[in-house]
């Protein structure tokens, strides 16, 4: 009876997922245009005008603009009940200046910001359709929501400013990013980022800083941050993502400054490594004819749901049965808000993809059907069953 249970479950996502590719032109066309549409974080209301027109072709409920520009709808279930929420961030970390022009090869799509995250905008819009293909109908409501100011300073804005004024209790939860398939979030990591900037005063100064301006004094700040995470914070990582300094070869810059983030399990060890970053470029800044300073522009506390929550375990089978082995992996994007508020939640990634934060980031299409059908068959799951955020 086990095999006969396991053979039918196996059956019914396969099923699903040739069902999902009847869907293609709708799917991929939808993916083309959010790919095409620029959305900085802050500048994102091109993007949420065209999710928030597909929920109207959709006939969706509740379809509303909040004051952080988060687009959401509601497709009311037969049971109101119980609320699902499921969600996707819409902004992307590249200017409204780049070319966002998508180049559709066969079986691929690529360019800037495909995976991350017009696949999942993509998807959000296309889910109401997804789920009628499927004749599927949700006992539970379902809230679609695109979130704004998930990257950066925008420090998760958008999905916290609905967390704290939506007046639906959310039951659970899943978050869509394009990259990549068989992603499995469910813990959120301590997080701290900052910026710390060096401005150098052209007079006087070392030999090394008259030929390299504020990069030298740079240099030194980030070995040291390096420092501190290989001898007094092994456990801890200290990410460098970006150094800007200079205009040309011959003239030494007055300005530069380096991006960071620092991560770990611990809370505690992130407030420590912050306070040690603060202490050295305090002193830093003491010992120099110019300036430097740190700011710090986001955080996040660790958050875990556990590898045997129901909620886990159903994703894991669903991908099992798939043939797509899980990449267990915290995150530090919207479900560290979802888990904040201690709402059982999931991120899922949606296809295989290559060159993520690149102007040449693709996405493979073919793979997308697994993804939906494992975010289908999670999103029953989710509706049929009872569970807390402690199981």
């Amino acid at each position: 009876m086990a095999k006969e249970t396991e053979c039918g479950a196996t059956e019914a996502i396969l099923e699903k997922r040739e069902a999902l590719s009847r869907l293609r032109e709708i799917l991929f066309a939808n993916i083309v245009m959010a790919g095409e549409i620029p959305s900085p974080t802050g500048s994102e209301r091109e993007l949420t005008q065209l999710l928030s027109d597909r929920f109207t072709e959709c006939w969706l409920n509740d379809i509303s603009r909040d004051q952080a520009g988060n687009v959401a709808a509601v497709l009311p279930g037969k049971d109101s009940k119980r609320n699902l929420l499921v969600a996707a961030h819409v902004d992307k970390i590249w200017p409204e200046s780049d070319d966002h022009t998508v180049n559709v090869e066969v079986g691929k799509m690529s360019g800037r910001g495909i995976a991350d995250n017009s696949l999942g905008v993509a998807v959000l819009a296309t889910l109401p359709l997804i789920l009628k293909a499927l004749e599927i109908r949700l006992k539970s409501n379902l809230i679609l929501l695109g979130t704004t100011r998930s990257f950066g300073r925008g420090n998760l804005a958008g999905m916290r400013f609905f967390l704290e004024n939506t007046d639906r209790s959310i039951d659970s939860a899943l978050c869509f990013e394009g990259m990549n398939l068989g992603r499995l979030s469910y813990s959120s990591l301590g997080m701290a980022r900052g910026v710390v900037t060096v401005e150098w005063q052209r007079e006087g100064g070392s030999p090394d800083e008259r030929c390299s301006g504020a990069i030298a004094r740079l240099n030194q700040v980030v070995e040291r941050i390096l420092t501190l995470n290989r001898d007094e914070f092994p456990e801890t990582r200290i990410l460098i993502g970006s150094l800007e300094a200079g205009s040309g070869y011959n003239v030494p810059p007055g300005k530069a400054k380096v991006s960071f983030e620092i991560r770990s399990e611990d809370a505690g060890s992130v407030r420590c490594v912050e306070e040690k970053v603060a202490s050295l470029v305090h002193r830093a800044d003491t010992a120099y004819a110019g300036k430097v300073g740190v700011e710090m522009i986001a955080h996040r506390q660790p958050g875990d749901l556990g590898e045997d929550h129901p909620l886990v375990r159903q994703a894991s089978y669903a991908l099992d049965r798939l043939g797509i082995r899980p990449q267990v992996e915290p995150s530090i994007s919207e479900l560290a808000a979802l888990l904040d508020k201690r709402i059982p939640a999931l991120t899922l990634g949606i296809t295989k993809g290559e060159n993520r934060h690149t102007p040449d980031e693709m996405i493979n299409l073919e793979p997308i059907f697994d993804g939906l059908a494992q975010i289908v068959s999670v999103l029953q799951f989710m509706d049929s069953a009872g569970f807390g955020f402690d199981g």
